[in-house]
C-alpha cells in the first residue's frame, strides 16, 4: 500500500509539474502574442501617416476647385451687381433729386 501511495504522490508531482511547465509555456505564448500585438500597432501606427497622404492629397485639390468654382461665381456675381448699379444709377440720381428738389412729389 506504501508503495501504491509512494507511485501516487510522484504521479502528482510529476503531474504537477507539467501543470507548471504548461502554465509557463502558456504564459511566453501570451506575451509573445502581446509583444507582436505592440509591434504590428507600432508599424500601423507610423504607416498612417503614409496612409492618409493620398487622400489629403484628394481632399486638398477638391478643396481647391470648390475654391475657384467659388471665387469664380463670386466674381461673375459682383460684375452682374456691378452692371445691374451702373444701368440703375442714372434712374436712381433722378428720383434723388427729383425728392431733394420737390419732396411733395
Amino acid at each position: 500500500m506504501e508503495d501504491q501511495l509512494q507511485r501516487l504522490l510522484e504521479a502528482e508531482a510529476r503531474a504537477q509539474a507539467v501543470i507548471d511547465d504548461a502554465s509557463q509555456a502558456r504564459k511566453r505564448m501570451i506575451d509573445d502574442a502581446l509583444a507582436t500585438a505592440r509591434d504590428a500597432e507600432a508599424r500601423f501606427e507610423a504607416g498612417k501617416a503614409e496612409l492618409r497622404a493620398p487622400f489629403l492629397k484628394e481632399a486638398q485639390a477638391h478643396a481647391e476647385q470648390a475654391i475657384a468654382e467659388l471665387t469664380r461665381k463670386h466674381e461673375e456675381r459682383q460684375r452682374t451687381l456691378r452692371d445691374l448699379a451702373s444701368r440703375h444709377e442714372p434712374a436712381a440720381v433722378e428720383a434723388a433729386l427729383t425728392l431733394l428738389l420737390d419732396p411733395s412729389a
